[in-house]
Formats: C-alpha cells, sequence, structure tokens
C-alpha cells in the first residue's frame, strides 16, 4: 500500500494539471475569438491602424477576467491581411502549474474575414 498512495498522488496531480492546461487552452482560444470579432470591423489599414491598440487592451481584459489564474500574463498580438482582407489574433500565455519549475505556455490563433458593408443595387 507504501509503495500505491504516491503512485496515486501523481496521478491526482497529473490530471488536475492536465485539466488547468486544457482550460488554460480554453480561454486562450476563446479570447483570441472575441479578438477577431472585434477586428472584423476595420474595413481598411486605417481603421485598423485606429482601432488595434483598444481590441489588444480589450483582448487581454477579456482573458484575465475569464481565464482568471489559469492563463497568467496573457499577451495578444493582432494582424491585419489588407490584400486577402482577414484579421488574426494570437493570444499567449503561461498556465498556472502545480507542480514547482514546470513552465507551461498556450498559443492559440483565431482568424476571419473582414466584414464588408455595402448598399443594396
Amino acid at each position: 500500500m507504501a509503495f500505491i498512495a504516491p503512485g496515486l498522488i501523481f496521478l491526482i496531480f497529473f490530471c488536475i494539471q492536465r485539466a488547468l492546461f486544457f482550460y488554460g487552452r480554453s480561454v486562450a482560444i476563446q479570447s483570441a475569438r472575441e479578438g477577431v470579432s472585434q477586428l472584423r470591423l476595420a474595413q481598411d489599414r486605417a481603421t485598423y491602424d485606429d482601432i488595434r491598440a483598444g481590441v489588444t487592451s480589450n483582448t487581454e481584459q477579456f482573458a484575465t477576467a475569464v481565464g482568471r489564474e489559469a492563463l497568467i500574463d496573457p499577451k495578444a498580438t493582432p494582424t491585419y491581411d489588407g490584400c486577402d482582407c482577414r484579421v488574426r489574433m494570437k493570444v499567449e500565455g503561461r498556465v498556472i502549474t502545480l507542480i514547482p519549475f514546470l513552465h507551461l505556455t498556450v498559443t492559440e490563433e483565431a482568424e476571419g474575414p473582414v466584414e464588408r458593408f455595402e448598399s443594396a443595387p
């Protein structure tokens, strides 16, 4: 029995760490999607440049609010592709760990087309 208990404790810690990793990953992808939904309103490069700082800040605040301590120090990086009319948001951060000296990072991206508003013929 003395040999089984440490193995069970390790297994429990491993399962909890795995759940925390996937929760942090889920927070990162949802934050990236939230950022893309805001960036899609940029009709051109000038509009994108105007809203980029605000959207980046909103995305990082969203990741912090939703993730709490699960996603530590989230960083959002937006990109705008004018040729293909697409926007992309990358969110990365560290995942909380139960094991000292274990550093896990998560990087997730979301992308979507820029919304085009046109008048009816």
